[in-house]
């Protein structure tokens, strides 16, 4: 029997609810926020606007109702929005125009510098992994053990929005002609990698109201980590540099985000897909038919051999040490698999985030690969000049048009759909990373 409730008036209160107004769900603290970022964009738009292009004074008012509304979709983000705000500008007033001061001020050498940040970044992100494994073998303890990998993961994402900010900032310092937006080569792109794939992952934990596969999607955040802290050590790429001719332009402040967006959604995607497989096989007792295991053991044995050739002399301990870990990682997953399938969420679930990553990630990179064809246009003369880095973005997005194609059409869903899902993992990371490597073009900006 269907009921439902009346007020004294005799109106059907679910009637209220259903037409109750956006603005009418706000609170205060959401009003608050919006001012915050209003005063603040329109402050940095009259203070700066005399620098800025017609373009780039759109994206930046944009960007305001853009910031509230993500914030009132998912409130977390006003807390982190306001803190980040906080402590970037905290760290630039500490420098007080002057860059000598990062080794001379105690709060800046050591925490709100750009590199001092994104070094914490780094710690903390191997941190949030090591606890969220730990939640998956500590019986009794399990719960509480994820939830510190949560709350170190909030304050990793907290700070790498410091340290991008900070060093948006340092790049003025160093001069006018040099300042630019932080996603320009591998080291601060790996930054926007790091902390948007993380950050992501906890809007998906916050939905779904499970912790258990933040396990497998910080391996991914904790690998790239890695990478940063190798390019960093060998190649010096920390060091802020000038922008290329091709990449001063305020495309690069659209294009880049909307693809790493992409980036980071696939491989989000594809360490669900890994999480769906060993849930799958848990029971499994003949040890050829656990493929996912095996083949994660081969990729990240591979990973090290393929880096140290790039290395130089003095780097191939990092590597072996990457190496030994690695092959820990493998064997502790191979023999903990009953226990980590029994923390993990249902198939349903994992197959459900799954799809909506890719989803949102294929959108994310369909617009960025329109605003690069865009760019080219107006970079190098043409929209489509079929450089290596432009041929496998089209690879890549052809294997996720692909997969969403047989996804909504032909109802493709879990072991299929999770092996295709890992397959684009590889196919991604070598259109982010193999073109930098191993061919040359245009887009030959980071290379190893």
């Amino acid at each position: 029997m269907n009921t439902t409730t009346l007020n004294s008036s005799g109106t059907d209160a679910a009637t209220i609810s259903l037409h109750e107004g956006y603005f009418a769900k706000r609170n205060l603290f959401d009003w608050i926020f919006a001012a915050l970022v209003l005063g603040g964009g329109l402050y940095a738009f009259f203070q700066y606007s005399g620098f800025m292009d017609v373009y780039e004074k759109g994206i930046l008012l944009g960007a305001i109702p853009a910031v509230v509304a993500m914030a009132w979709f998912w409130r977390p983000l006003r807390v982190l929005g306001l803190l980040v705000a906080g402590f970037s500008l905290l760290g630039i007033v500490a420098y007080q125009g002057d860059l000598a001061r990062a080794e001379q001020v105690f709060w800046l050498k050591y925490f709100l510098s750009s590199q001092s940040a994104i070094l914490w970044m780094s710690m903390l992100f191997f941190m949030s992994t090591v606890f969220y494994w730990l939640g998956m073998f500590i019986k009794g303890q399990g719960d509480t053990m994820e939830s510190l990998g949560s709350r170190i993961a909030w304050v990793a994402v907290g700070m790498a929005l410091v340290g991008t900010m900070v060093r948006w900032y340092e790049s003025y310092l160093i001069g006018a002609d040099v300042g630019h937006i932080p996603v320009s080569n591998l080291y601060e792109v790996f930054v926007l990698f790091s902390w948007m794939t993380a950050a992501f992952y906890l809007y998906f934990e916050d939905q779904y109201k499970t912790r258990a596969m933040g396990a497998f999607v910080m391996l991914v955040v904790s690998a790239a980590v890695g990478f940063l802290l190798w390019y960093t050590v060998v190649r010096g790429a920390h060091e802020i540099q000038p922008l290329v001719p091709a990449l001063k332009s305020w495309w690069m402040k659209l294009h880049v985000p909307a693809n790493f967006i992409g980036y980071g959604m696939f491989s989000l995607a594809a360490m669900v897909s890994l999480a769906y497989l060993i849930k799958q096989q848990a029971l499994e007792t003949r040890w050829y038919k656990l493929t996912p295991l095996w083949l994660l053991g081969v990729v990240l044995c591979f990973v090290p051999i393929v880096f140290r050739k790039s290395s130089e002399v003095g780097s191939s301990g990092y590597w072996l040490g990457y190496l030994a870990v690695s092959g820990l990682i493998a064997a502790g997953i191979l023999l903990g698999r009953k226990r980590i399938a029994a923390r993990l969420p249902s198939a349903e679930v994992l197959d459900d985030v799954m799809y909506k990553a890719i989803a949102v990630g294929f959108a994310f990179f369909t617009i960025a690969t329109v605003l690069g064809a865009l760019w080219a246009a107006e970079a190098w003369g043409g929209y489509w000049s079929w450089d290596p880095k432009e041929t496998w973005a089209l690879i890549v997005w052809l294997n996720y048009a692909a997969w969403l194609h047989m996804r909504l059409m032909k109802g493709l869903r879990g072991t299929v759909a999770a092996w295709w899902a890992l397959v684009g993992l590889a196919v991604t990371t070598f259109a982010f990373l193999g073109v930098n490597m191993f061919l040359s073009g245009l887009h030959s900006y980071g290379t190893l």
